[in-house]
């Protein structure tokens, strides 16, 4: 019979690894992966400069779910324009007419959004919505 080749530390009850309870299994470990930075690896996630959790507020725009750029009333594009016919509000620096307010004379008015209600009240006094 031949003899092992793996001798090492083979008679020590151990194998250098100190007490008998060390080394057993993945509860020795305190947790698999990041777990425990919270409580008994803090130490360890100190050592290495990092960061845990998260901070602050995102709003719904910073998320992603609200549509960004500026929005103006359906009342301040009328004082806007002026004696104007057309109005571009990409110009001034506005992508959303929403609905609040009336519109007397008939213009017309491109952004890139318009609310449902602003289309009909636009539409109403006989202007046009431009989709830009």
């Amino acid at each position: 019979m031949a003899r092992k080749k793996i001798v090492k530390r083979r008679g020590y009850r151990t194998h250098g690894w100190g007490s008998q309870k060390k080394h057993r299994g993945g509860g020795s470990r305190g947790g698999r992966g990041r777990g425990g930075v919270l409580d008994q690896k803090k130490v360890w996630l100190l050592k290495r400069g990092e960061k845990l959790g998260k901070r602050g507020f995102k709003s719904l725009k910073q998320r992603g779910l609200k549509p960004s750029g500026n929005a103006i009333n359906l009342r301040d594009v009328e004082k806007l324009a002026g004696n104007k016919k057309e109005i571009n509000l990409l110009d001034y620096g506005y992508e959303r007419v929403l609905g609040s307010g009336e519109i007397k004379k008939p213009l017309k008015v491109k952004a890139k959004h318009f609310s449902a209600r602003t289309k009909d009240k636009i539409k109403k006094v006989k202007g046009e919505v431009i989709n830009v």
